[in-house]
C-alpha cells in the first residue's frame, strides 16, 4: 500500500496550486437583488458578447437596462411564454428576455488583475478556469471545460485516492514493495476502477458542482471576473443548463455504475454522490446559499474536498465498516473549515458590504485568523494522538512531523498578515497537510483492526 506514494509527488505539485474549494474559485464578493450588471436585449442567433464600457453613475456602477424594442410586438406573441420558462430545480434568469434562443448580454470593465497573460499561457488558463485567461471563444467544448475548472478538480482526484488507501484492498499491477501484491489483471481491474472514480469525483461531480456555481453567481461574476464564460458571453443560458444536468445524471449514472461494480448491496457510492450533489447546490443557490454562512460554508468546502472523495475512494475497494473511517475523514474537514477561512480574508471589505457573515466578517480578521490556525492545527493533532493509542507511532510521529512546518508557515506568514499573505501560506503549507492525509489513509489501510 505504501506504493501509493509513487502517484503522491506529481498529484501534490498540482494539488499544491489548486484553489482550495469543490465549489468556487475565487472568493465571490456574494449576489444581490441590486446587482452591478446591465443586461440588453440582441437577436437570438447571437451568443452572449461582452461589451466593455464605463458605468453609467457612481455608486451602482451598473443597472439593468432593458430595450423596449418589439416589446409591444412580442409581448403576446409565441416567445412570450419564453419569458416565464426555466430549468427545474433552477429559476429562470433575471435578464432572460422574450426571444428564443441567449437573449442576454452582459456588460461589464473587468479589473486590472483580470487581463489576459502575457506570458503564453493565455489558453492553458482559460481552460483551467484562473485568471490571466484568454478571450478567445472560438471553440465551445474548450469553454465547458473552463466552465469547470478543472484546477478544482486535483483535491478531489487526492481523496479518491486516499480512500483507496485507506481500504486496504487496493492492488498494483506489479507493486515493487510487496511481491504477494503482483495479480496483473487484478491490479488492472483496479487501476481502471480507480480512474473511473476519479472521473466521477473530478469532471464529472466537481465540474458539476463548479457549472451551478457560477451560475448562481453570474451577476457578481460580470463585475469581479468578467473572464468566466457565463458573464463573457462566451455561453448561452441554455447550454450552461444543459451541462449542469449532464454533468449530475452522468455522474449519478457512473456512482451507480460502480456501485454494481464492487458489488454493494447498498448503492453507498451513488448515495454520497447525491449527498454531495445537494451540499453543492445548497451552497450556490438561494434560498440557503450556504456560502453566506462563514461556519457552514467553509464546512461545507472542508467536506466537499476530503471526506466525500475520501469515503468514495474507500467505498469502492473496502466497506465503511468502522466509526474511525468517518470520524478521522470528519476531522480533516474540519482542518478543511480552516484552510477555507484563507480565500475569505481578501474579500472581507466586500463581504461586509454585502452583508456576507463570512468568518473574518463576523469575528474580524485577527479573531478569524486564529480561528483558522487553530482548526488546520488541532485537528491534526487530534489524528496524531489516535494514531498513537492504536499503537501506530511510527504515523503518528510523521502526522507531527508534516505539523510543525505548517505552524511555521502559520507563525511567518498567517498571522501576521493574513490578506498579504493568503496564497503564499497556502502553497507554503497545503503540501504538508494533504501529505498528512495521505499519511493517515496509508495507515488505516495498513492497521489491522482485528488485534
Amino acid at each position: 500500500m505504501k506504493s501509493l506514494l509513487l502517484l503522491a509527488v506529481p498529484l501534490l505539485t498540482a494539488y499544491s496550486t489548486a484553489a482550495f474549494s469543490p465549489v468556487v474559485g475565487p472568493r465571490p464578493f456574494g449576489t444581490s437583488s441590486s446587482s452591478s450588471m446591465a443586461v440588453a436585449k440582441v437577436p437570438s442567433s447571437s451568443r452572449w458578447r461582452q461589451q466593455r464600457r464605463s458605468p453609467p453613475s457612481p455608486p451602482s456602477m451598473l443597472s439593468l437596462l432593458p430595450d423596449d424594442d418589439d416589446d409591444d410586438a412580442n409581448e403576446d406573441g409565441p416567445t412570450a411564454a419564453m419569458t416565464s420558462s426555466f430549468y427545474y430545480p433552477l429559476p429562470p434568469s433575471s435578464s432572460t428576455s422574450s426571444t428564443t434562443s441567449s437573449t442576454t448580454r452582459l456588460y461589464a470593465t473587468p479589473p486590472d488583475s483580470n487581463r489576459e497573460a502575457s506570458d503564453g499561457s493565455a489558453d492553458v488558463r482559460r481552460l483551467l478556469g484562473v485568471k490571466g485567461a484568454s478571450s478567445d471563444a472560438a471553440d465551445i467544448w474548450k469553454i465547458r471545460l473552463q466552465l469547470t475548472k478543472p484546477v478544482t478538480w486535483i483535491p478531489l482526484v487526492w481523496g479518491v485516492m486516499c480512500g483507496a488507501a485507506a481500504s486496504g484492498n487496493y492492488h498494483w499491477i506489479w507493486n515493487p514493495f510487496d511481491p504477494n501484491d503482483r495479480d496483473v489483471s487484478l491490479g488492472l481491474e483496479d487501476a481502471l476502477k480507480g480512474f473511473v472514480a476519479m472521473i466521477l469525483a473530478g469532471p464529472f461531480l466537481t465540474g458539476y458542482t463548479q457549472t451551478i456555481n457560477d451560475w448562481y453567481d453570474r451577476e457578481i461574476d460580470a463585475i469581479n471576473e468578467p473572464y468566466r464564460p457565463i458573464p463573457s458571453g462566451a455561453i448561452s443560458e441554455g447550454q450552461v443548463i444543459f451541462q449542469i444536468w449532464f454533468l449530475l445524471l452522468g455522474g449519478l449514472g457512473i456512482a451507480y455504475g460502480l456501485d454494481l461494480w464492487s458489488h454493494h448491496d447498498f448503492p453507498v457510492v451513488l448515495a454520497l454522490s447525491v449527498f454531495g450533489s445537494i451540499v453543492s447546490y445548497i451552497y450556490s443557490a438561494p434560498p440557503l446559499k450556504l456560502k453566506q454562512n462563514g461556519w457552514a460554508g467553509n464546512y461545507a468546502l472542508g467536506c466537499s474536498y476530503i471526506s466525500l472523495p475520501w469515503w468514495c475512494g474507500q467505498a469502492v475497494f473496502g466497506q465503511l465498516d468502522r466509526p474511525v473511517y468517518f470520524i478521522l475523514p470528519i476531522l480533516y474537514s474540519i482542518a478543511g473549515l480552516g484552510i477555507a477561512i484563507v480565500n475569505d480574508f481578501k474579500s472581507v471589505e466586500g463581504d461586509r458590504q454585502m452583508g456576507l457573515n463570512s468568518l473574518p466578517v463576523a469575528f474580524g480578521i485577527d479573531g478569524a485568523k486564529w480561528i483558522c490556525a487553530g482548526s488546520v492545527t488541532l485537528t491534526q493533532l487530534g489524528v496524531a494522538a489516535y494514531l498513537y493509542s492504536i499503537g501506530e507511532t511510527t504515523y503518528a510521529a510523521i502526522i507531527l512531523g508534516l505539523i510543525l512546518p505548517q505552524v511555521y508557515f502559520q507563525a511567518t506568514l498567517l498571522l501576521p498578515d493574513p490578506v498579504a499573505n493568503d496564497v503564499k501560506y497556502q502553497a507554503s503549507s497545503q503540501p504538508f497537510f494533504v501529505f498528512g492525509i495521505l499519511a493517515t489513509a496509508l495507515c488505516l489501510g495498513h492497521h489491522d483492526f482485528s488485534t
